[in-house]
């Protein structure tokens, strides 16, 4: 029997996180479905964990890092779903979740893409959907001006905004649901993007074509990885800006990149020069931390 959905789990080096994500998808899913498994060349047993202990998955297995988008891509050749879940493997499904995302998908056939409600693993609120990125909208985080003028978790939208189902912009992959129609006029993950704002342009693309983006309020996933914009390092605020920066210049045009490329490189540019006041700063631990955000702002830099 064909599946009525098809969830695709990708996964590198994450072999606890996996065990515990795809025990949690055999548990609470009901509807007929099939899973599959993309590793990408892990180290850390991760495929053989898969064969002993989930057999009844399909696994894909690389002999390299092909990343999310890779990884996801190539299941989505392949699975058999009218609907589809992406699914990370640091996420674990509550009772009823997708179930639910696939029921709201039914019922909803204006709906393309449809995103769960992420918990931190303690059950607090995590960013599960935003609005699309602007110059505005960046230049509110880059100067620090959200946490005053939008509050402390801008660009998201607060708790409270959080609680009921409603159409948004985007909904972030960790736990993203999509119907096969969509993928079939809109194409696959754009591989452009080496990491993030993937999602961003998937929904993106859902919306021109006039698919609706959904958050689903009602299903709840805990996700390990959600970490907060003020936790993020350096190295991984460039590979973000470098995604925005891709993103800006597909959809907005190259004029309106390179103003956000400006932005990024200002703000930047002032961080360098406190940390080169810090290098000649009398105490020991100051220059020791001068030294290390010096390289973290040049990957920044660079990576834009």
């Amino acid at each position: 029997m064909q599946p009525l959905l098809s969830v695709i789990v990708v996964s590198w080096n994450t072999r606890e996180l996996l065990a515990q994500c795809l025990e949690s998808l055999y548990q609470t899913i009901h509807v007929p479905y099939e899973v599959i498994v993309v590793d990408n060349a892990s180290e850390d047993g991760s495929v053989d964990m898969v064969r002993q202990r989930f057999p009844q998955a399909q696994l894909i297995v690389n002999d390299h890092n092909a990343g999310f988008t890779g990884g996801n891509n190539q299941a989505l050749g392949v699975c058999q779903g009218k609907y589809i879940l992406l699914f990370n493997s640091d996420a674990v499904a509550l009772p009823g979740a997708v179930d639910t995302l696939v029921n709201f998908a039914i019922v909803h056939p204006e709906a393309g893409i449809v995103g769960a409600r992420l918990l931190n693993p303690d059950g607090s609120f995590q960013a599960s959907f935003m609005d699309f990125p602007t110059l505005w909208s960046e230049f509110l985080m880059l100067s620090k001006l959200a946490r005053v003028l939008k509050g402390s978790h801008y660009p998201s939208y607060p708790p409270q905004q959080s609680q009921e189902t409603r159409l948004v912009d985007w909904v972030t992959g960790a736990c993203l649901l999509v119907r096969r129609e969509m993928v079939e006029e809109v194409g696959l993950l754009d591989e452009s993007y080496v990491t993030y704002s993937e999602e961003v342009d998937w929904c993106w693309r859902a919306r021109k074509a006039g698919w609706q983006v959904y958050y689903v309020a009602e299903a709840s996933v805990l996700h390990w990885g959600g970490q907060s914009a003020a936790k993020m390092s350096s190295r991984r605020r460039g590979r973000v800006y470098a995604s925005k920066a891709l993103f800006f210049e597909k959809h907005r045009g190259r004029a309106y990149a390179t103003v956000f490329r400006w932005l990024v490189w200002a703000v930047t540019g002032l961080k360098i020069l406190s940390c080169l006041l810090g290098l000649v700063w009398p105490r020991p631990e100051v220059r020791r931390a001068a030294r290390q955000n010096l390289q973290s702002y040049r990957f920044v830099v660079e990576s834009v």
